[in-house]
């Protein structure tokens, strides 16, 4: 593989540069070679250190123009979901520890204030940047803090988002001098082209003619032939003769806020040149840029969504470092994608839908298979539930695989749009539980606890992924109404064929898989396994009976088992991969407490707080949730308790 070459100089200027002010002390000659040698710190320190390698690829002119023209972080950039901000975070202080990215107890995977003064904004999810940074922008004109500049930095992908429209409104409404930057690297918006067009964007980001405009404007004011309403009329004009003369419109320019570009993100210094130009400029405005999402690295550019996130590499030769899969578990996501197809082949009825997920979900299978019959619907997971809702309303079965952290972006859209008409939607809520590195954003532990009380859902969570198959199919049978189905990130048990017959498993009812006598376990989902390898463990050093329950539904309950084991057991335990607060733990507590049983019970899962990022066994170990940790409670039944039993 050839990799694009760039002309060094030396000395190197990124070791020089711990912060912005240092990158500020530069000549705007020397940015491009800043540019080069941060692209190649991130390819590096990505290709040992696993991470989201095309997106950051993609803002490294971007990034640095930013932090050489704004007085950052005084001046605050608003990043959008995080995923392009490693040279950010190498230019703000973390260069030296930035190979701990990612790593429990390192940096953060996204951009945080918990982290640094130059973190402005909490990022994980898409297209809250431009809500934020209005907030921002209006409370420093609030606080007389003119002086001070407020930019969101968000991508084409995080504008499908509603969120970012409903930011645009209020923008456009409200008296304020945001800059947004508008990172367009997958021709959402068509790129510009001709002599007219480039004469215009080169006339509007003049110096010369933004003074006379401002100075004009200013006159105009003054003299009583200009008011506020005026103002934004005269915009409006000047957008529609821009549009007419350009041949080019867009969504930005009909709201009042004006509109800069296409620009090439790429050219340094040309961005540099035009974010010094308008950012003075008084009220909204957007700098479109055209950017290569993995730009500077060839495997990057030609597959981006491959090298989002693509794992370790090799720099050189631009190969993933890969393991044998071959003897391992199926993923989850693999077993959902190719149960859905085969569930489709067999009911005309059925469809997928994934908001911009469809590989990492898996629907992508589906989308291969009858494209006719799945739908992407982009960044947009609150439009994903009640599109849900439409299809199911008039008669199709639809599939919503949504991750569960994204799924709370669509918690009314379910109660209002699906539940309250019990409409027949199957909700698949990937990546619940703790998922590892992507952190605190991305941890999809709230689920169960907020679904819960909502009226007609029937909530669901498989043990392995026979049992995930079995539901799935369970969940399209007729009149099943709403139902959940959630299911970790990973891989599942079953070692070899994991194609087990499809068969209906009754809603509401949980198993037991092991009898007891001393004390009784109750699991909800995967994390079963981990309880059961505590069980057999325990046992051996005190000499328990263990009973141990999968539960398998949250809603309804199985109140005869837990009757049963309400009689049975004066010492019970829940664990579960979700939040204690709420979840199947305070489910079973609630229903012992109504029924008048008093087990002395204790709750194993995700506690009062957000849990960091590491990996999936870091995780947890910190929350109790491992064997070691559910050992320990169930060895406290024990007389002479854990520490006594080596």
């Amino acid at each position: 593989m050839k990799r694009k070459k760039t002309q060094e100089k030396t000395p190197s200027l990124l070791p020089s540069i711990h912060y912005p002010e240092e990158l500020r002390r530069l000549n705007v000659d020397q940015l491009p070679q800043v540019c080069a040698e941060l692209r190649e710190d991130i390819i590096q320190e990505v290709s040992r250190n696993p991470g989201h390698l095309a997106a950051s690829l993609g803002t490294v002119e971007l990034t640095v123009a930013l932090h050489y023209v704004f007085n950052t972080p005084y001046d605050r950039i608003v990043w959008d979901v995080g995923h392009q901000a490693y040279g950010h975070k190498i230019l703000t202080g973390r260069g030296e520890s930035f190979a701990t990215n990612r790593k429990f107890r390192g940096i953060r995977p996204f951009p945080s204030p918990f982290e640094s003064e130059y973190d402005t904004f909490t990022c994980g999810h898409a297209s809250n940047s431009i809500s934020a940074a209005l907030g921002m922008a209006v409370a420093a004109a609030e606080k007389g803090e003119k002086e001070r500049h407020v930019v969101a930095v968000i991508g084409d992908g995080s504008m499908s988002g509603g969120l970012a429209f409903e930011g645009l409104n209020n923008t456009s409404s409200t008296p304020n001098n945001l800059l947004i930057v508008l990172n367009d690297n997958d021709m959402s918006i068509d790129r510009s082209v001709g002599g007219m067009k480039q004469y215009l964007f080169n006339l509007t980001t003049s110096n010369r003619y933004n003074r006379l405009r401002f100075c004009l404007s200013k006159l105009l004011f003054k003299i009583g032939l200009l008011n506020e309403d005026r103002r934004k009329a005269l915009i409006r004009f000047a957008n529609s003769l821009k549009s007419i003369l350009a041949q080019q419109q867009n969504v930005f320019e009909g709201m009042n806020i004006r509109y800069f570009g296409p620009i090439d993100g790429h050219d340094v210094k040309k961005v540099t040149r035009i974010l010094g130009d308008i950012k003075n400029m008084q009220g909204p405005k957007i700098l479109h840029l055209h950017t290569i999402k993995g730009k500077g690295f060839e495997p990057a550019e030609k597959n981006p969504e491959i090298w989002h996130a693509p794992g370790k590499f090799n720099p050189q030769t631009g190969e993933r470092i890969q393991h044998d899969q071959t003897h391992l578990p199926p993923l989850f996501q693999e077993v959902f994608g190719e149960t859905l197809v085969e569930l489709a082949r067999a009911n005309p009825r059925i469809v997928g839908i994934t908001p911009a997920m469809p590989t990492g979900c898996s629907m992508n299978l589906l989308m291969e298979a009858m494209p006719d019959r799945a739908f992407d619907v982009g960044i947009a997971e609150g439009h994903a539930a009640t599109f849900s809702g439409g299809l199911a309303k008039e008669g199709m079965q639809p599939f919503c695989n949504i991750y569960s952290s994204f799924m709370q972006r669509a918690y009314d859209n379910v109660i209002h749009d699906i539940a309250m008409l019990n409409l027949p939607v199957v909700l698949c809520l990937d990546r619940a539980g703790l998922v590892g590195e992507d952190g605190p954003t991305h941890h999809g532990v709230f689920d169960l606890a907020f679904l819960r009380p909502v009226p007609h859902l029937t909530i669901a969570s498989p043990l392995d992924e026979e049992e995930l198959r079995r539901l799935m199919y369970t969940a399209q049978l007729p009149d099943q109404g709403t139902f959940v189905i959630r299911y970790p990130r990973g891989r599942g048990h079953t070692v070899g064929d994991w194609h087990c017959p499809l068969q209906a498993l009754p809603v509401g009812k949980g198993r037991r898989l092991k009898a007891g006598s001393d004390l009784a376990v109750i699991t909800l989902g995967p994390i079963g396994y981990r309880a059961r390898r505590a069980i057999s463990r325990a046992e051996e050093t005190t000499g328990l009976h263990i009973a141990h329950y999968d539960l398998r539904f949250l809603k309804p309950l199985d109140e005869e088992m837990l009757h049963e084991i309400g009689r049975s057991f004066a010492r019970v335990v829940t664990v579960e991969d979700g939040v204690i607060q709420g979840g199947m733990g305070s489910a079973v507590l609630e229903f012992m407490a109504y029924h008048g049983y008093t087990p002395t019970l204790r709750r194993i899962g995700v506690p009062d707080k957000f849990i960091e990022h590491g990996t999936i066994d870091q995780l947890y170990h910190l929350c109790g949730m491992d064997e070691e940790g559910i050992y320990a409670q169930l060895t406290a039944y024990h007389p002479a308790g854990a520490d006594s039993l080596g």
